[in-house]
């Protein structure tokens, strides 16, 4: 019989706004690909909007995963987000050991912040809980931020393709198979943002550079890494997968550019979730020659 690929999501839960479990849902259910939240907290909003509600669920994170393992669920990936703490990467860790399936697809976001700083809710431990947890990873998907905390690096404002590259080897040293820095610059085209890839089993270094649109979405980090595990779980390859994530989230910045009033919602990705089921036409995906800049 035909198998219904299944991913294990932990993430947080927001009743307003698309990031986390908003738009992993959506995103991996529109590949076909059955979701099982495993929901870290619940929020009335996203946090980007003040006076937020939480309910925290880490005290119940052990015993939803008992009852996993009494029903003996294996899942075809385990996809993390948002961790509020060291306790609940150490659930994920025990979720990978448990409930993996002989080829699961393990993919981690390190969700830490942004823009140079790390988020409010988070001191430093968090950084060494997550330097622990991507040694599990096949995938990694840090922005520019994240990948500076996981590599104890201060932040640059200005980057070359060797210092790029640089970090993107030292990530793969820590454990993951493939490496994928977003929010990077881009060395030819300053406005440009570029994503950048390290696949260490074949030795190859990706970029894709897009132009830099107007306006501060949150949850298109979500957004990016959900694309990248439905596509590379379903058999697409690793630039493939990052050309289209990279589309997707053009695609629905420009929508949200005509109907989203305040930012914070979060990208209109509803409007293009079909694009996801279109192959990519043109690639612009480039493949460099990694020994220039190693």
């Amino acid at each position: 019989m035909n198998k219904i690929q299944r991913v294990a999501a932990v993430h947080d839960l927001s009743g307003f706004g698309k990031a986390s479990l908003t738009a992993v849902i959506p995103i991996l259910s529109t590949l076909g690909i059955q979701v099982c939240p495993l929901p870290t907290a619940v929020l009335s909003s996203i946090s980007e909007f003040p006076r937020t509600r939480m309910i925290d669920l880490t005290d119940s994170l052990d015993d939803i995963l008992s009852h996993w393992r009494e029903l003996n669920l294996r899942f075809d990936a385990i996809y993390s987000g948002f961790l509020g703490s060291s306790r609940q990467v150490g659930i994920v860790q025990q979720l990978i050991k448990t409930n993996s399936t002989e080829n699961c697809l393990i993919v981690i976001d390190p969700v830490m912040g942004d823009n140079g700083k790390l988020y409010h809710v988070f001191t430093s431990e968090i950084i060494n809980s997550m330097q622990q947890l991507i040694k599990s990873a096949q995938v990694i998907t840090p922005n520019s931020t994240e990948a500076a905390f996981l590599l104890n690096e201060p932040q640059q404002s200005d980057m070359n393709l060797n210092m790029i590259t640089d970090w993107l080897l030292r990530l793969a040293d820590m454990g993951p198979d493939i490496v994928i820095i977003t929010s990077m610059p881009d060395c030819d085209n300053e406005r440009n943002t570029c994503v950048y890839a390290y696949d260490k089993p074949n030795n190859d270094l990706w970029k894709i550079a897009g132009e830099y649109l107007p306006g501060n979405y949150p949850g298109t980090g979500d957004t990016f890494a959900s694309i990248i595990t439905g596509c590379l779980l379903k058999g697409e390859s690793l630039p493939i997968a990052i050309e289209k994530a990279v589309n997707f989230i053009y695609k629905a910045i420009a929508f949200s550019l005509d109907y989203i009033t305040d930012n914070r919602e979060g990208i209109y990705l509803e409007a293009v979730l079909p694009e996801l089921l279109k192959p990519v036409e043109k690639p612009k995906i480039k493949k460099l020659n990694i020994e220039h800049y190693a």
